[in-house]
């Protein structure tokens, strides 16, 4: 899969970095817990520090109760490093493998944590690339 560029100011990541965050998405999704959907999702996020933190979707009989991979990810981040974390760069990958950009709530989640971070995800053509605020263009912020 080849990457596309992103729309406004380009990857602010070398390209063995996003293939590493990619790769590490991957890995994640084998510990999702799917049993209703069966949709695997992994994610993972590089902070301004240079670490990467991952998650992945844990779902639940109720499904309103079901947690993203993606704000896993950035949970697990604010847990290690504390409220002042911010994103780099997010990469997500799901199993089986199909378009999966991320939901509009993951989409918040990542904008408040890193509104110029590189989001990674599975499209139609290969690799999506583009910033948070682009995916999110009118996000809710105080």
């Amino acid at each position: 899969m080849s990457p596309r560029k992103a729309s406004k100011t380009g990857s602010r990541l070398a390209r063995e970095q996003r293939d590493l965050l990619l790769a590490s998405a991957k890995n994640a999704l084998h510990h999702a817990y799917a049993p209703y959907s069966g949709f695997h999702v992994g994610a993972a996020v590089l902070t301004e520090k240079g670490e990467t933190y991952t998650g992945c979707n844990v779902e639940n009989a109720s499904y309103g109760l079901t947690n993203c991979a993606e704000r896993t990810a950035i949970c697990n981040a604010v847990a290690a490093e504390g409220a002042c974390m911010r994103l780099r760069a997010v990469a997500v990958w799901s199993r089986p493998e199909r378009p999966c950009a991320p939901c509009g709530a993951c989409r918040q989640v990542i904008l408040e944590f890193g509104p110029e971070a590189m989001v990674f995800y599975q499209d139609r053509k290969g690799v999506a690339e583009t910033q948070a605020q682009d995916l999110l263009p009118a996000g809710f912020r105080l």
